[in-house]
């Protein structure tokens, strides 16, 4: 008669249902190594598992699972009964016993009527049932632990697992330790919450955990090595552990870890070991091809394995922890360090396939619109016509413009050498030395592209026409030549045309990039309203990060043109515009991005704080700031000669408004306000007539020059002929307060010198009110010492009070003096009664606030009666002295 499990009993402490022994060391909790981190983040996790019955820790090889879940259990007060499952566990009464001979192990007691498997391939369902019965009868839960369970593979052992799990009740709490996906009814458990799991994302260490278990290895690193580190293992355990144990072995270890070859350590051993051996030949193979790749979908994997079976083993390959990712929407990723190893060995295996799979890779990429991918993958099989070609025809050279992603396409054409011709080519290599501002190399270049498109034959060269459009219009700004810049965009307005709408809808800045040459060009040449109307269109479109760069650039130029104006206020607001979109999408410095930091240190200097308008020319003299836009090299020149003016140094000032900006044409406005600077230098080391000589010649052509020109022959002595010149200036409501300010004054040292001071009273007054607007300090020292007694005097002493005065170095307005009897506010002032009150201390009308805040008449005199009852006061001016007693403005 055949035993049963009943039987069996008596010698199940030594042998399984084979006869073979039962190995102690398959029941006992690994030991951890010296080296080993503790995690709490993961143990408080894993505390879960004493409250669900079913706990899965799933990773991938070298993850750290088993080591987290021995450490975790050690800690327990009550015992843990651990099985380390083997691949000879397929029996289903072979894989009971050992289950039963763990929890004896563990000193767990089995009841005697539960027995044991007497025969290797089954397992009575008696015994099962007694088992679970005893486990649900226990006051307290027994702790099962099944380490490297994704060795048992028998359904038939999964089902009979599920059965008992689900009797035992809150006997039973089982931890699997695993690759894969078990065989369990899993969906059960998550949709119950009755599940605690933890996976390979979780399972990564993070840098702080990185850093410990590195410096238990000997190595101490900074946080920056440290971090470089976890994001080439993607915090893997394992490839941490073993580039620590191989880095204590170099000479010098920060160097190994910075340069370690990952396909000839002892990584690439495990990985092989662990994970490539353990696949088919097919899957070896599929995962060798698809090395070369970033990501990679099933199509894609197909056209570079030629089969049609991808889908499958990628998504066996992701449950199967095998260092291949999921990503989402059909779309994977293999681990880098396994890509980098897998690479090595398809070179090993196939020399000379690696460039055809990335030649197959880039037209499929190509073909379903991912283009930055695509031309990674042509550069890197040197597939240089296709590459070129696809960056041309797409219409995505522009992007070596834009900022976001200059640098990435810049580097990718590095490798490619003189020897490929070809329009395409020739356009990149123009692109590139034009982004360099290296216009002579850019230039011969571009003229051999359009040769060489002259005489193609190609079906359909618009958009490569189109791209040399662009590019002579980014040459003739950076040259100084507004009529070549006039004909790329006249000729640009008919290939589009030519072009698919789509990507032209793709590429928007394409055009914003031609309208910021072209408006660049147009200021150049002084015809400021026709730069204005092309800027404003590109400053003003949406268009995300892909339009980020071009609006940057089209606020500076706008800023200028304001500030050139005398619009102080409007220029600041919008160079503060650039530098927000500046800062919102991280975007490096290019031609023109300079721009709004000068005018905002331009800005500052009118206001007479020069130490932080120093600091902002500091900012924009970038070294790779110093060569290309002519528009910005002239600004630059002037500002910082204005500078060191306003600082005292006239002589050093002359030279800058002697300073050559290389150009092919010279711009009227740059010259006009070199020959400005020029005088008023000369008027500081008291030349007058010099001064009258250098600005002469311009006076007529712009108001601030004709000021200029005022000032130098009052300073002379003739006071009616500066007069005389003013009253010529045209009436006109583009000059803003930065010139009026200045011509007012002058006219009042005029008119007082002539007799009439109370005419002279009245202008300083003009003066003191256009001026307080927009803070302009600069003009009133620059007018002498004539007007500061007449500052202290009456009205005039009011209107200047709490803004003219400079406080030390030149620097924000000196505090005034505290009150004797300070005065508390009746009620906090809200945030927009607050900006109403810093409105009023400008001297705005009620109706210039109500525009300025966006709101109507009626809500801004509701504001003020709110602010006059919290500050206890009556009138206006009352209420801004009030504030400045009291320190809130």
């Amino acid at each position: 008669m055949a035993a049963t499990d009943e039987t069996a009993e008596a010698g199940s402490a030594c042998a399984d249902p084979t006869g073979d022994p039962l190995l102690r060391t398959r029941f006992a909790l690994p030991t951890r190594p010296a080296t080993f981190v503790r995690r709490p983040r993961l143990t408080g996790h894993l505390d879960q598992a004493l409250g669900t019955p079913l706990t899965m820790v799933n990773g991938s090889a070298g993850a750290g699972k088993t080591l987290l879940v021995a450490d975790w259990a050690s800690g327990l007060r009550h015992p843990v009964a651990w099985l380390t499952a083997e691949s000879t566990d397929q029996a289903p009464g072979v894989f009971w016993a050992h289950v039963l001979q763990a929890l004896r192990v563990a000193g767990v007691p089995v009841a005697s009527e539960v027995g044991s498997p007497a025969e290797a391939s089954r397992v009575d369902r008696r015994t099962l049932a007694r088992l679970a019965a005893d486990l649900e009868g226990r006051d307290d839960s027994t702790v099962v632990v099944l380490d490297e369970f994704d060795r048992v593979v028998s359904r038939e052992i999964a089902e009979q697992l599920q059965f008992v799990l689900h009797h035992a009740g809150r006997g039973l709490r089982l931890i699997l330790v695993t690759r894969t996906e078990p065989l369990l009814l899993l969906h059960r458990y998550r949709a119950s919450g009755e599940m605690t799991e933890i996976r390979d994302a979780e399972l990564a260490f993070t840098p702080d955990e990185a850093h410990e278990l590195l410096t238990r290895h000997g190595l101490h690193l900074t946080a920056s090595a440290v971090q470089a580190l976890v994001e080439r293992t993607q915090g893997w355990a394992a490839g941490l552990r073993l580039c620590a144990l191989a880095a204590r072995q170099g000479t010098d270890p920060h160097v190994y870890l910075k340069q370690f070859e990952a396909d000839h350590t002892a990584v690439a051993d495990f990985l092989l070991a662990e994970v490539l051996d353990r696949q088919a030949p097919d899957t070896q193979e599929l995962l060798l091809r698809i090395s070369v790749l970033e990501r990679c979908c099933p199509d894609l994997v197909n056209v570079l394995t030629q089969r049609t079976d991808a889908e499958p083993i990628l998504a066996a390959l992701q449950r199967e922890n095998a260092f291949v990712h999921y990503l989402g929407h059909s779309w994977y990723s293999l681990h880098p360090l396994f890509a980098e190893i897998l690479r090595a060995h398809l070179r090993e295996r196939c020399p000379g396939l690696e460039p055809e799979l990335r030649s197959r890779a880039a037209r499929w990429l190509r073909r379903s619109g991912a283009l930055p991918e695509a031309l990674a993958q042509g550069a890197a099989a040197d597939d240089w016509e296709f590459t070129t070609r696809a960056v041309v025809d797409d219409l995505a050279l522009g992007q070596l413009f834009t900022g976001l992603r200059s640098h990435d396409l810049s580097a990718l054409f590095e490798r490619m050498g003189p020897d490929v011709k070809g329009p395409a080519p020739d356009l990149v290599r123009a692109a590139r030395e034009l982004a360099g501002h290296d216009v002579e190399h850019g230039l011969a270049h571009l003229h051999r592209a359009e040769e060489e498109l002259a005489r193609d034959d190609a079906a359909d060269p618009a958009a490569a026409r189109l791209t040399c459009a662009l590019l002579e219009a980014l040459a003739a700004r950076l040259t100084g030549t507004p009529g070549r810049a006039e004909r790329a965009a006249e000729r640009a307005l008919v290939l589009r045309a030519d072009v698919p709408g789509y990507l032209l809808d793709e590429h928007p800045e394409l055009n914003a990039l031609l309208l910021t040459h072209l408006g660049s060009a147009r200021l150049w040449a002084g015809r400021f309203e026709d730069a204005r109307t092309v800027l404003s269109a590109v400053a003003g479109r949406p268009g995300g990060a892909a339009m980020a760069s071009p609006r940057w650039e089209a606020l500076g130029h706008l800023a200028l043109i304001d500030y050139l104006n005398g619009w102080l206020v409007r220029a600041e607001h919008k160079a503060l515009a650039a530098a927000g979109q500046a800062q919102r999408y991280s975007l490096p410095q290019g031609p023109g991005a300079g721009l709004g930091a000068l005018v905002r240190a331009a800005v500052l200097i009118d206001r007479d704080e020069l130490d932080e308008a120093q600091a902002l020319l500091d900012e924009a003299a970038s070294p790779h700031l110093l060569d290309g836009d002519p528009v910005e090299a002239a600004g630059r020149v002037l500002t910082r000669g204005r500078l060191l003016l306003a600082q005292g140094d006239a002589r050093a000032a002359l030279a800058a408004a002697d300073a050559i900006v290389p150009a092919v044409v010279s711009s009227p406005w740059a010259e006009d306000h070199a020959a400005a600077l020029a005088s008023a230098a000369h008027l500081a080391q008291g030349h007058p007539e010099s001064a009258h000589k250098a600005v002469e010649r311009v006076a007529g052509r712009r108001a601030a020059c004709t000021v200029q020109a005022a000032r130098a022959r009052l300073e002379a002595g003739h006071a009616e002929e500066a007069l005389e010149m003013l009253d010529r200036l045209p009436e006109t409501d583009r000059t803003g307060p930065a010139v009026t300010v200045r011509a007012t004054l002058v006219r009042a040292r005029a008119v007082h010198e002539l007799g009439d001071h109370s005419a002279a009273h009245r202008l300083i007054g003009r003066a003191l009110l256009d001026g307080r607007r927009e803070q302009l300090r600069l003009p009133f020292r620059e007018a002498g010492p004539w007007i500061r007694p007449l500052l202290g005097t009456g009205r005039l002493r009011e209107l200047a009070g709490g803004w003219l005065a400079p406080g030390p170095g030149h620097g924000r307005p000196a505090p005034m003096a505290q009150p004797q009897a300070p005065v508390l506010v009746v009620e906090e002032l809200s945030a927009r009664e607050f900006d109403v009150l810093r409105r009023l201390a400008e001297m705005r009308s009620t109706e210039e606030i109500a525009a300025d805040l966006h709101v109507s008449v009626n809500t801004v005199k509701t504001h003020l009666k709110s602010i006059y009852r919290k500050l206890a006061v009556s009138r206006r001016g009352d209420a801004v002295r009030r504030a400045r007693d009291m320190r809130i403005l």
